[in-house]
Order: C-alpha cells, then structure tokens, then sequence
C-alpha cells in the first residue's frame, strides 16, 4: 500500500442467510480521489458502504483506513470520527430551520449540551458557512427554511452539512436520483470541486451523471469488482455489457 492509499478493502466477504453480498472484494481508494461505483441491484453497493461504515462487519478480509486503522473494530460513530461522511440516497436536513443554520449545526465543534448552551457563534464558523453555501450552489437560499428547497437543493444542503464535518472521505449514495437535468449536472460540478481536497466514493445508477464526474469507474457485480477504468474502458467491457449496461 502507498502512502498516498485512503482506504483498502482486501478479501472481504459478508454472507447473509447464505447470500454472498460481498465476496472477495478487494479496492483502493487514494487520496482525493473521486471514484464512481455502479453495478446491477444487488451488486453489494450498498454492503460495501455498510462496511466501510462500521454498520456492518465482515465475516473475513480486511478493511484498512489510512496507514493502519482497522475498520472492522469500528461502529458508525467511531468511523465518522475517523473522518468518514456518508450521505444517503434521501436526504435528511433540519426542515424547519434556515439552510444557513443548518449548517452551523452541523460544523465541527464541541456538542456537548454545556457546549452547545454556551456557545457562541466565532467569526471563523461563519466565515466557514459563507465558504459552504458558496461551494454547494445556496448562498442566495441561506435564509431559506430547508423544507422549502427543490429535491435537488436539499440534497446539495445535506452534502454541504457533511463538508462542514470536514471528512476526508465522503461516500455519497446515488445523488443524482429523482433530480432534474440541470440539478444532475450541477451536483456532478459540485462533487468535482470537492474531490481533491477530499476523497469522494459515489455509488450511481444514471451513466450521464458517471461521464460528467469524468472520474475511474468500478463495476460490481455478485458483490465482487467486475471491472474498474474509465467509464468508456469498462462500458466496452462484454460482461459488463451483458449484466449491467445491456439491460
């Protein structure tokens, strides 16, 4: 493994009730890398996520965070503090309060109840949230209640919530679903501009939306790597023709 390695899942398998949903998988992600990953449903997209979460625990193989952290002793809490930020396919903002203090609640900082009564908002917290609603496209919705925005911009609000946590891996779970075309393009834009400083893991079914983030492609299939390249590599890939893009 390199220095400049992520995450590293090596052999890993999960079975449930005699169901193989992850078999030998093995992957690396760098640093700042975006990665795409599609595959048919049932492919193990979303056990895979599980796992690098700590939601679920492998039956055998490795799951290796940075030079040395072992996944698999880790719950869903202990991950996030690792720095890992997952979004799910619906989002979940606070749909009463402003966009802009939805992401004030969600900035790094002490959350204990003593924190969270005494604390006062400092000038590098909304110099932090100015920088936040500029990146995820709703500086001009800041005073906005959340349950007023467009699917796609609540989406883009929840996206920015996780930025404010500051992951240095985010994993991002079909964004561009039930999102009109522009919003689709816009949000590939948006998670273009994060990669880099971040790593970005985007699970997806619409192709469009894949060639747009115009990053390396892997393809699951039976809960194992198919194939991985360029979208243009593995769409000419024949089994990936025949058990995915062929449908």
């Amino acid at each position: 493994m390199s220095e400049k390695t992520q995450l590293y899942l090596n052999g890993v398998s999960r079975s449930f009730d005699g169901f193989k949903a992850i078999n030998n998988l093995s992957l690396i992600i760098e640093r700042g890398e975006m990665r795409a990953v599609i595959g048919p449903n049932g492919a193990g997209k979303t056990t895979m996520m599980d796992i690098i979460t700590g939601k679920t625990r492998p039956d055998t193989g490795e799951v290796i965070w940075g030079e040395d952290t072992d996944l698999t002793k880790v719950d869903e809490a202990g991950s996030a503090r690792l720095g890992i930020g997952r979004k799910f396919q619906k989002p979940t903002v606070f749909e009463t309060h402003t966009v802009e203090d939805n992401l004030h609640l969600s900035l790094k900082a002490d959350r204990s109840v003593f924190g969270t009564l005494f604390h006062r908002t400092t000038d590098a917290e909304r110099a932090r949230v100015d920088e936040l609603l500029d990146l995820v496209r709703l500086t001009a919705q800041r005073d906005d209640l959340a349950g007023d925005l467009s699917h796609g911009q609540k989406q883009w609000l929840e996206i920015g919530m996780l930025l404010a946590q500051d992951p240095e891996l985010l994993l991002v779970d079909e964004p561009a679903a039930g999102m009109t075309d522009a919003e689709t393009m816009r949000t590939a834009e948006l998670l273009r501009d994060i990669a880099g400083k971040h790593s970005v893991v985007v699970v997806e079914h619409d192709m469009e939306f894949v060639r747009a983030l115009g990053c390396k492609v892997t393809v699951l299939h039976q809960g194992a790597v198919l194939a991985d390249g360029s979208l243009d590599h593995v769409s000419a890939n024949p089994e990936v023709i025949e058990t995915y893009l062929g449908r």
